[in-house]
């Protein structure tokens, strides 16, 4: 029989892992969180809009509850005026598109005629045969139709999935703000009593941010939309209001969506105006913009307590599409923003939300000492 000694001296010297077993089992863990989110995306992917809204209009609700209505009936209001506002803005969209579609023909026509002028120009300066042109031309035609009818019909199941998406979000939402007192509590109750005041910090915080950032993102979009649209208007470019607001929705994504919101226009330039100088003028002011937008909108109106630094920001877009399309691309500033609080809340995982972050440490030069030799 073993003393009691000696047992405590077994309990107090615990096992530890080494770290390449640690990071092993940290990469497996990954390897499974990232397949389940992949698999279950159909599942997931709503489920987190559906949290993201609800965090988002929560203070319109408890604006309703504290001047005594019902809290069904507040939820319910409040999901009426955010489907107003998002009805309107898709009626403005379809309109403009419908226009957009009619004069389709003629953009292709003239797109058409400047291929042929560029053509014509390729063959004369790099001594080429136009005929060599044209079969190349026509050979990646063919390959861009026979893809565009996979494509259509890959864009057909997508839209049905949004169509059902769209009528499953709201009923997420208004079960998620029904239960919030309920699933806070649980939140609350999972986690033992000496870490609820920390558990309680974080989800506050959590809740400011995604308010903070969304509600400032929102602005920022209103306002690159109205500059947008003022710039094309007074360059006389065609389709002024649909390219500003597509130009505004696609710089919601980050360093991705403002160079593809600037060709739009461009190309639309080209296409419409007799001088390809136009298409200058555009990148000019879209140019502007940009510099307004991430020297003053972005860092008055969009700033908040958690920021990512720019290496971080590209990886996650591009693993946020890889993993749920141009919805992974939306959220996953968001979702990284959220795992670097929670990082920087507790103690051993710190370097990681240092490392997320775009905090420079102060550089200290190294000094290494010299090794006298042994006399």
């Amino acid at each position: 029989m073993k003393s009691n000694s000696q047992l405590s001296d077994i309990q107090s010297n615990s096992f530890e892992f080494p770290f390449y077993a640690q990071a092993a089992l940290v990469l497996i863990g990954l390897y499974v969180l990232i397949s389940i989110l992949y698999i279950t995306a159909d599942i997931v992917v709503p489920l987190v809009f559906a949290v993201v809204i609800a965090i988002l209009i929560s203070p319109v609700v408890s604006f309703f509850v504290r001047h005594k209505i019902n809290r069904i009936l507040a939820i319910v209001i409040t999901l009426l005026m955010t489907f107003v506002v998002i009805s309107a803005l898709c009626l403005l969209l379809f309109s403009q598109a419908s226009r957009f579609s009619d004069s389709w023909p003629v953009l292709v026509e003239k797109f058409t005629e400047i291929i042929n002028q560029s053509i014509t120009w390729v063959s004369s300066y790099f001594d080429i045969k136009p005929q060599k042109i044209h079969e190349w031309i026509l050979k990646t035609k063919t390959e861009l139709l026979v893809n565009s009818n996979a494509a259509i019909g890959q864009t057909i199941v997508i839209v049905g999935g949004g169509i059902v998406v769209l009528f499953l979000v709201p009923i997420y939402v208004f079960i998620i703000l029904y239960y919030q007192p309920l699933l806070l509590d649980f939140i609350y109750k999972v986690f033992a009593k000496s870490d609820q005041h920390q558990v309680r910090e974080i989800v506050t915080q959590t809740k400011s941010l995604i308010q903070r950032y969304l509600g400032g993102l929102l602005i920022e979009a209103i306002m690159v939309a109205v500059l947008d649209v003022g710039a094309l208007l007074l360059l006389g470019i065609d389709y002024a209001i649909l390219l500003g607001i597509i130009g505004a929705l696609l710089n919601v994504i980050p360093y991705i969506g403002g160079i593809v919101a600037v060709a739009l226009p461009m190309l639309v330039a080209i296409a419409t105006k007799s001088s390809a100088w136009y298409a200058i003028y555009v990148m000019i002011a879209y140019y502007v913009i940009q510099l307004i937008d991430n020297n003053y909108i972005v860092p008055i109106i969009v700033s908040s307590k958690v920021r990512i630094n720019a290496l971080f920001s590209i990886i996650v877009v591009f693993a946020g599409n890889a993993l749920w399309g141009v919805a992974g691309m939306f959220l996953s500033i968001p979702l990284l923003a959220i795992v670097k609080l929670i990082c920087d809340h507790i103690e051993p995982l710190k370097p990681w939300g240092l490392l997320l972050g775009d905090t420079m440490p102060s550089i200290v030069k190294l000094r290494i000492p010299r090794i006298r030799k042994a006399k």
